[in-house]
């Protein structure tokens, strides 16, 4: 008789337990969406076991493109077990995150001459299981006391040395959807330097000078580093430049929380670059400059910095024709199928009046 009651209460417990696990998980499930499932996984095993809180703050700093269908889903799970069940966002915690994959969408990429070839676009299906930890926590503290009762030691509410892990102890705080905008915020830092460039600085040549911008980002503080060819444009002429831009960028992104630290690096040989080479044949077109001739001056300056070869393509309605072409002039040596060879590549869009047209330039620097 004994065992059957025991029996009888583990079958009560058990059945309590799956409906308490029912009531504090939340399930979302997010269907066809266009990307493979290996890009999907490889985001999801750093996310799988971590609090709410965290996989916000690691979702906004991974550069991946799967982070942003996977943030809008935990995002959507966390609102509903919010507004439905009422459960707090401090306490969820991601138990099981799996990706499934789905057909592969077949499509036909248009091509004239009869030069069509068929693309393949894989989806996949992605489920992800909130549980609220809240409960589990004043289980396990409430057991623990019963020990100490049991062993005769002395507890005391206030100075507990028994605690779970506590996921409210996180000290970023995400809840707005406006939170992740990695690629977008990196995209608009950049803007903001390049217009803030322009606008204040008088350019005789029109070259910019910017090679790249190099941003890093933390917790509290993001990094901005400028690589220019010509830092004279902004270190002479007023003190406070730097200041001056580091405020213009503070107040268009919003960053208030956040830190920011602009440094300026000089290149060598500017016209090495062929982001700096890319502005000096597009102010040249704007000008209406004769684009071979623009190419051939462009290439001239590229000797100067010890490069081994390079090409130059620009396509468009080149100097007004109806008729859009490409025209490309090589010098030296650019083996673009050799894995060993350091080449240099960029494009670049130029606004004229007679269109856009785009300019693509390929520097070889050495061979490793």
């Amino acid at each position: 008789m004994t065992n059957m009651v025991r029996n009888k209460n583990k079958d009560l417990e058990i059945r309590k337990r799956e409906k308490e696990d029912i009531k504090t998980e939340v399930y979302a499930l997010s269907q066809s969406i266009s990307m493979s499932a290996h890009k999907a996984r490889r985001v999801l095993d750093q996310i799988r076991g971590r609090s709410y809180q965290e996989t916000l703050m690691i979702l906004e700093l991974m550069p991946y493109r799967a982070c942003y269908p996977i943030f809008k889903l935990i995002y959507s799970a966390a609102a509903n077990a919010k507004h439905n069940m009422g459960l707090n966002e401090e306490y969820l915690v991601i138990i099981k995150a799996t990706v499934n994959e789905d057909t592969t969408v077949k499509k036909l990429k248009p091509r004239a001459r009869g030069r069509s070839y068929p693309i393949k676009r894989p989806t996949c299906h992605i489920t992800i299981v909130l549980k609220d930890i809240s409960l589990y926590e004043e289980s396990v503290v409430e057991n623990s006391i019963r020990c100490f009762k049991k062993t005769g030691w002395i507890y005391k509410k206030k100075s507990t040395d028994i605690m779970c892990h506590n996921m409210s102890s996180f000290p970023l705080v995400c809840t707005t959807k406006k939170l992740f905008q990695g690629p977008t915020r990196r995209s608009k830092i950049r803007e903001c330097i390049k217009n803030y460039v322009q606008k204040n600085m008088r350019i005789s040549s029109g070259v910019e000078g910017i090679a790249r911008i190099e941003i890093q980002k933390r917790i509290d503080l993001i990094q901005i580093i400028i690589h220019m060819g010509f830092p004279k444009l902004l270190v002479e002429g007023k003190p406070r430049r730097i200041e001056e831009l580091q405020m213009n960028v503070q107040k268009e992104l919003n960053y208030v929380n956040r830190k920011l630290n602009i440094t300026i690096t000089r290149i060598t040989k500017p016209y090495g670059h062929p982001n700096i080479l890319a502005e000096f044949i597009a102010g040249q077109l704007r000008n209406r400059v004769s684009f071979r001739k623009a190419i051939k001056k462009a290439i001239e300056l590229t000797e100067q910095a010890d490069t081994k070869g390079i090409q130059v393509q620009i396509a468009g309605r080149i100097d007004g024709k109806e008729i859009a072409r490409v025209e490309w002039i090589r010098e030296g040596r650019v083996p673009l199928q050799t894995i060993r060879a350091k080449i240099d590549y960029c494009s670049y869009r130029v606004r004229t009046i007679y269109g856009v047209l785009g300019i693509k330039i390929w520097i070889f620097v050495d061979e490793e």
